[in-house]
């Protein structure tokens, strides 16, 4: 019978043994990282809107009680909640006419210079 102690201690083999590269193995994918589409950015937007509009839900909900209204020469009873959700629309619309009237004068700044037409978006523009 042997005696342990008289034989060498083994020591664990901690490095990997490296394959032998064979031909049937397919080469290494790299990842590419995807870019955002439209479509995604839509649906992001969407979400959002989402979100929104229940909490404006909530609000007005929250905001019933009726309140009197005086708009020029006129007057007249709303709940607070409905009130102050059309004098957001109102300024929400005020501020797209404003913008609106600036893209144009834009575009027709650039006509003038460039002497053609202008299109929806330059970033379509493939050369």
């Amino acid at each position: 019978m042997a005696n342990t102690s008289d034989e060498t201690p083994k020591t664990p083999i901690t490095e990997p043994i490296p394959a032998a590269p064979s031909a049937s193995a397919p080469p290494a994918v790299t990842q590419k990282k995807l870019r955002p589409t439209r479509i995604s950015g839509t649906w992001v937007a969407v979400l959002i809107a989402i979100v929104v509009l229940i909490f404006l839900l909530v609000f007005i909900l929250q905001n019933g009680g009726n309140t009197t209204i005086h708009f020029l020469w006129g007057q007249f009873s709303l709940p607070l909640g409905v009130a102050l959700l059309f004098a957001a629309i109102g300024g929400a619309l005020l501020v797209a006419v404003v913008g609106a009237a600036r893209i144009l004068q834009l575009r027709r700044q650039a006509k003038k210079l460039t002497g053609r037409p202008s299109t929806s978006s330059p970033a379509r523009r493939e050369s």
